[in-house]
């Protein structure tokens, strides 16, 4: 294995990959923070570096559907944005993921509006998380190169053919430099092998049709077909993952456990607020405290049942939410972590915290609360408020 040691930021690290990727097509928009992605790979392309197709539209929902349009002709194909982009994506995502396209895109962590806020929410991907796509989530620039590399192998496997979103915390993690290491180019393509096509527009000798009116009699069909697709993600992320680390030495999984064996306070959470609880954990370890966190890495599909049985043995969980979910009981994170704890026999006590909206600093100081209301809990087995609001005025 060959690697490139570098300082690189998070955007311009998923460029990198996009790089060494080599897409067919790729159509997109600008927006902040996801600027950078676009801009850097632009200039892969006018550089010769790569052979993409690179289309510039005039939204971010005419990208996604060039996107569509280029994947269902069988092109392997790639995209990026952030927050309100995303947003106005809405109604192609679904079409993208009803149509079984392969697409891979990056998406830079914002704030959706209004107000208009540029920094870091999850707010943008935790909104599209039913829209079919596989989502993977990533601590740091390292794991979004990874993961991009990784996700065009989960999104083209036959009995996946899902599109898949890579998030990373906006600024913090895209417009950081970080130490990482770049794999090489041969490698890399190597890995995720050529394109395979499977039923594709521009196949004149057996023609098809994509996006037919489909009515009572096959619609339900179709999105069962979807919903067993996204179990069938399941091993197939855990197998890329394997052989992900056997080549490269960096393996992924669902989600990754840190001092969680014995861990009796955990913090559930993902992005790149782990690292900051991975240093408060390593502190209370010092003191003889049994903290751990589990960071999730595939969201969607959500791996509830090795979730359950990875946090059985905590006396006391805390989810950390970066988005609201404006009416329901808690952050969609919380949400999810909670229903899969429900089939245990005797489920931990568990908080939800929403915090860090809008880029709103989130530090030591926070998570070392956090971990004293677990110690409150773990000892009364009892919330005084199951959802919390921090790092917030009042």
């Amino acid at each position: 294995m060959s690697t490139n040691t570098v300082a690189m930021t998070g955007n311009i690290a998923v460029a990198n990959a996009m790089r060494q990727i080599n897409p067919d097509v790729c159509a997109a928009y600008p927006i902040t923070p996801s600027t950078e992605v676009m801009q850097q790979f632009a200039s892969f392309v006018a550089d010769g570096e790569v052979d993409t197709e690179l289309v510039a539209v005039d939204s971010e929902h005419s990208a996604m559907s060039a996107c569509i349009g280029a994947s269902a002709a069988g092109g392997r194909v790639m995209t990026a944005t952030s927050a309100n982009g995303l947003a106005l994506m809405w109604e192609m995502l679904y079409i993208a993921a009803g149509n079984r396209l392969p697409i891979v895109m990056t998406t830079v962590n914002r704030a959706l509006s209004a107000p208009i806020n540029i920094h870091c929410d999850h707010s943008d991907a935790m909104g599209a998380r039913d829209s079919g796509w596989i989502q993977l989530w990533s601590e740091n620039a390292q794991e979004a190169y990874d993961n991009l590399i990784q996700a065009v192998r989960i999104a083209e496997r036959r009995e996946v053919r899902l599109p898949v979103m890579v998030c990373l915390d906006g600024f913090i993690i895209s417009h950081s430099i970080e130490r990482m290491e770049l794999l090489d180019d041969m490698q890399v393509r190597n890995f995720i092998g050529p394109v395979k096509l499977h039923y594709p527009l521009l196949d004149v000798d057996n023609p098809v049709t994509y996006g037919p009116l489909d009515l009572q009699d096959y619609y339900m069909e179709h999105k069962r077909q979807q919903a067993d697709a996204m179990q069938l993600a399941k091993p197939v992320i855990l197998e890329v993952g394997q052989e992900f680390g056997k080549t490269f030495g960096r393996s992924y999984g669902f989600f990754e456990e840190y001092k969680l064996k014995d861990a009796e306070l955990v913090v559930v959470a993902l992005g790149s607020s782990v690292g900051t609880v991975k240093t408060v954990v390593d502190s209370l370890r010092q003191q003889g405290i049994a903290a751990g966190v589990l960071k999730l890495r595939s969201f969607r599909p959500f791996p509830a049942k090795e979730l359950a049985a990875a946090l059985k043995s905590a006396k006391a969980i805390a989810v950390l939410d970066r988005a609201d979910s404006f009416g329901a009981y808690g952050g969609p994170l919380f949400s999810e972590v909670r229903s899969a704890l429900f089939s245990l026999e005797a489920a931990p006590p568990t908080v939800d915290y929403i915090y860090g909206l809008g880029g709103r600093d989130f530090g030591v100081a926070d998570v070392n609360g956090v971990f004293d209301d677990l110690k409150m809990l773990a000892k009364t087995g009892k919330a005084s408020q199951e959802v919390n609001y921090i790092t917030v005025r009042e």
